[in-house]
């Protein structure tokens, strides 16, 4: 969950690290430091943000061709100065930057402490430059090698690159678990965890697979496996434009990236849905949707937000295309023992493309003989590549840590493709097919008038800076909804917050509610309208604070609850894309009123790519 960059060249390294530093912030914000190579190798780093390091190394020696640099979500050790990247090795010889989790560091250290190593560190980070080093200094072998050979010693996930003492004019990089992509130059190279710090130098990138090492001068790559077989090089083209990882005058990035799913839910459509010929395509699971057609039982993974999507899929899923459908936790799934038959269909959902959990689930699904597909919004990243089909959402970079449009594109892409196998399947019938396709064309101009009343929101939210719970119901394809709007509510507010099925609130949570307690409910016109009206009943029966999303022109709830929200009227399976909207806002508006950092929130990183 770290951030990696590095530079190979004949630019001045400081400035491509620094600033590749803070586009990597979202993902770690513990604490940074970087390494410049001169005569020799120089290190800074700090607890805190990278700003703290910019002021660190002010008026010091930051000259240098050829750098590493780090910004660090806290693993094994505390944030603070000595646990930072980049560690040094006992003897100086290694310099190294690390992305995830050695598992059997514990046993290493001991072995190493052993052999006469020192610690100035938690970190599982100094136990791997210390391990190289040992094996350097002992085997008479170089860099890469040892770099190589250690590695083959680690159990856990890594992407890491490293400066050796006595081959200064190279950087060895290798990755298992933890994306890395090269930035391919004239005479040049750059290293990061993403694409994002290279955009405005190269289009063109390599992103090393699993167990890849890449040995890099000024002028050569050299790829190869750990255990030493030669690899060639694939280069892609990036897709992908500056102007997107830029704020572009909003205050932070979730706010913009809000507002940016008028586009973000329209490019994800774009080419796949065609109103004018009430036609549907995907083709990126073309070849697999007579499994899916025929498919007995469909399993969906993913974490976290992910996750909510996919509940969403469940009820498309089951209702157009009459299939059984699981939705599940990956890091549950991968752990349980789970029940897979090789006639089922896994969807495996996730907006980086990297998260650890659902990747380990992938495999263990793909050896269990599954298909599995993927929905991911990051070209080129391990998902893809490691599934058997997929499509892509499109919503373009997502740099906020609190995921927003990359919710409403991925429940885009199952509203898709549940609408085209139900209609190949004959469970959705043709006229309400076309239905949904009209629909899914209108709704980028509905969440605009949605983002219209973005002041109105905002005044609403203030009235709850200073609560401390909340609880959020809704029912159906709402449930979700109230899911997703609790959740990122806690992730940059720090309020706790619940998702409930509207029904299940008497089996517990209205214990909890009285005239402190703000209740969002998600409750447009749908076959459950009825119930949901009961269910505002009975918290204002108890005192509770009711803010309503509601259908334009409800004039039933809007007379019993204390706030309502008009979003424009939809059908009943594409509500959740409109009536999450208020929602992201409302979380929004009140962590910017209670102060917090809504795209860096405490403990939390963008990509998950450690257990």
């Amino acid at each position: 969950m770290c951030g990696i960059v590095g530079y190979i060249g004949k630019r001045d390294a400081y400035p491509i690290l620094i600033n590749g530093l803070k586009r990597l912030e979202y993902r770690g914000y513990d604490s940074a430091g970087i390494a410049l190579r001169t005569d020799e190798t120089r290190v800074f780093k700090c607890k805190g943000k990278v700003q703290d390091l910019e002021n660190h190394v002010e008026g010091l020696d930051i000259s240098g061709h050829i750098g590493i640099g780090h910004t660090r979500w806290a693993t094994h050790g505390e944030p603070n100065d000595e646990n930072a990247h980049p560690h040094r090795s006992m003897n100086n010889k290694f310099v190294i930057i690390h992305n995830g989790i050695i598992e059997n560091y514990s046993s290493l250290r001991e072995k190493l402490i052993r052999r006469g190593y020192k610690f100035s560190s938690e970190t599982d980070t100094e136990v791997l430059a210390n391990l190289i080093e040992y094996i350097y200094l002992k085997g008479n072998v170089t860099a890469e090698m040892a770099v190589r050979l250690a590695l083959s010693k680690v159990v856990g996930a890594y992407g890491l690159v490293v400066i050796c003492e006595d081959e200064p004019d190279q950087l060895v990089a290798a990755r298992k678990g933890s994306p890395l992509v090269i930035g391919v130059g004239k005479g040049e190279y750059f290293l990061a965890s993403d694409a994002t710090p290279i955009i405005e130098y190269t289009q063109s990138v390599i992103y090393l697979n699993d167990d890849d090492v890449a040995i890099i001068s000024r002028d050569e790559l050299t790829l190869k496996t750990i255990h030493n077989d030669k690899l060639t090089p694939h280069i892609q083209e990036l897709d992908l434009d500056i102007e997107q990882i830029e704020k572009n005058g909003y205050e932070h990035f979730m706010l913009k990236e809000i507002f940016e799913q008028t586009q973000s839910i329209k490019d994800t459509f774009r080419g796949r849905v065609v109103p004018a010929s009430k036609e549907l395509f995907l083709g990126g699971i073309n070849e697999v949707i007579p499994k899916l057609v025929e498919a007995r039982r469909i399993l969906i993974i993913g974490c976290g937000t992910s996750w909510h999507a996919g509940m969403v899929g469940e009820y498309l899923f089951e209702e157009f295309a009459r299939v059984p459908v699981e939705v599940e936790y990956a890091s549950e799934f991968r752990y349980r023992n789970p029940v897979i038959y090789n006639d089922d269909i896994v969807l495996a959902i996730s907006q980086s493309g990297e998260t650890a959990d659902t990747l380990a689930a992938i495999n263990l699904a793909k050896e269990a003989g599954a298909t599995v597909l993927g929905i991911c919004n990051v070209v080129g990243s391990s998902i893809p590549r490691n599934t058997d089909a997929g499509v892509y959402t499109h919503a373009g970079p997502e740099i906020g840590v609190a995921s927003t449009k990359a919710f409403t594109a991925q429940v885009t892409v199952l509203t898709m493709m549940a609408m085209l196998v139900g209609y190949r399947k004959g469970t959705l019938s043709k006229e309400e097919y076309e239905k949904h396709i009209d629909e899914l064309a209108c709704l980028p101009e509905k969440i605009k008038s949605i983002l219209d009343k973005s002041e109105a929101i905002k005044e609403l939210s203030a009235k709850y800076v200073d609560s401390t719970n909340a609880l959020y119901l809704g029912r159906g394809y709402l449930f979700p909804v109230a899911l997703e709007g609790a959740l990122k509510l806690k992730e940059i507010s720090y309020i706790h917050a619940e998702g409930y099925p509207a029904a299940e609130m008497k089996h517990g949570p209205i214990a909890l509610i009285d005239e402190q307690m703000p209740v969002f409910v998600a409750a447009t016109k749908d076959k459950s309208y009825e119930k949901i009206v009961s269910n505002i009943q009975e918290v204002k029966a108890r005192k509770g604070h009711v803010i309503a999303i509601v259908t334009e022109g409800d004039t039933v709830i809007k007379g019993m609850a204390d706030h309502v929200i008009e979003i424009p009227e939809t059908l009943e399976a594409l509500a959740p894309l409109l009536t999450v909207i208020p929602f992201q806002l409302i979380s929004y508006y009140i962590a910017v009123l209670r102060g917090c950092n809504v795209d860096q929130p405490r403990n939390l990183a963008k990509s998950v790519t450690v257990e």
